[in-house]
């Protein structure tokens, strides 16, 4: 975990991972409804926008690839702003989806810094 604060390219590279994986998490979920692309983005919105305050919260763009704090905060802000905005918006939060939920996006958005964090260290590695 590295302490130096994020070059400008990673902030938006690492944005953008966040944002395709809550949409890819969706798109699973959605494809299993059998629903087209109205109901892809009315999943996808109140993540989204979870998303987007969890990297406000954990301020992310100083260290996006941090598990702790930076991945555990936008993963659990994300799917508690976005389960309050599916209710404000009069969508489904049945248990069983905040389960799949709260795994799902845990795998995906913490998942993929894991992995990042492994490259960057044998890339380290192999230079020091």
């Amino acid at each position: 975990m590295s302490s130096r604060p994020a070059g400008p390219s990673l902030v938006p590279l690492a944005a953008g991972v966040d944002a395709a994986l809550v949409l890819l998490f969706v798109l699973i979920g959605r494809a299993s409804h059998g629903e087209g692309l109205w109901g892809v983005l009315l999943t996808w919105w109140p993540f989204l926008a979870g998303l987007a305050v969890g990297w406000l919260v954990s301020r992310a763009w100083r260290h996006p690839l941090r598990l702790v704090w930076t991945g555990v905060i936008v993963w659990l802000v994300t799917v508690i702003v976005g389960m309050l905005l599916r209710v404000a918006s009069g969508q489904g939060v049945q248990l069983s989806f905040v389960i799949v939920t709260v795994i799902v996006l845990g795998v995906f958005l913490l998942g993929w810094r894991a992995i990042a964090l492994l490259v960057q260290r044998r890339r380290s590695a192999r230079i020091g």
